[in-house]
């Protein structure tokens, strides 16, 4: 059996402390790991469903073959891990600011990480999502461009985004930049903690072809009942 506690790794970074945690669930005598940044919680184990779905949501709107992919956001790499599945991806960026987070993967401190550091088809990119959205050229050096899908999971909604700077992507000229890294009827996928909201809908829809926004929910443990969290599915 596993210590109760165990912090993992513990890093400054440019959005704060960030901290990888490992603890044992004392009702399902079960390991759970979880990411916390400052005082917030960012993910735990506990709960990966949504993040698992928003890649299986985003590459079912996905047409054709030899897919490429980029995936916002690393965490415990749970959507990264879900897209290797599709046997139709043929590459997978996946762009994290946090140096911290590769770090997780790289040093196997999380389970089941092999998927992802030793499958070929992945690129660990560290940089700025947004930035890169906001520009021109590819996500990351090697990163093919355009791309057939974009999965994001870094803030926790449209609304309550983790930096201030993240604010402008969830915008009209945001959502157009990040369009123009698509092919024709290309998909972005975005995970968020809320229920769909219309007005951002709205906002998705003036931008691309078709969007919807899918409730995903969940058994939570802890409560003994269900929560849930939200994917938009938008089509080029």
């Amino acid at each position: 059996m596993s210590r109760r506690f165990e912090e993992l790794d513990f890093q400054d970074t440019p959005m704060g402390e960030i901290s990888l945690r490992r603890r044992l669930e004392p009702q399902l005598q079960v390991d759970v790991f979880e990411v916390k940044l400052g005082e917030e919680f960012l993910m735990s184990s506990l709960f990966p469903v949504a993040e698992i779905e928003l890649a299986r949501l985003g590459l079912a709107a996905c047409d054709g073959d030899e897919l490429d992919v980029v995936v916002g956001g690393l965490g415990l790499g749970y959507t990264a891990a879900t897209a290797l599945e599709d046997n139709r991806v043929r590459s997978l960026a996946v762009v994290e600011a946090l140096p911290a987070v590769i770090s997780w993967h790289e040093r196997r401190l999380l389970p089941d990480v092999d998927t992802l550091t030793l499958d070929p088809r992945t690129r660990l990119v560290e940089g700025d999502f947004f930035a890169l959205a906001a520009g021109e050229g590819p996500f990351g050096e090697g990163t093919p461009q355009p791309v057939h899908a974009v999965l994001l999971d870094i803030d926790h909604t449209p609304r309550h985004v983790l930096h201030p700077s993240h604010a402008a992507f969830y915008s009209p000229e945001g959502l157009r930049a990040l369009r123009r890294h698509l092919h024709p009827e290309g998909v972005f996928a975005l995970w968020s903690d809320d229920p769909p909201d219309e007005d951002f809908l709205d906002l998705l829809r003036d931008e691309f072809a078709t969007a919807q926004g899918h409730v995903v929910p969940f058994a939570n443990p802890l409560t003994g009942g269900t929560s849930a969290n939200s994917v938009y599915v938008a089509v080029a």
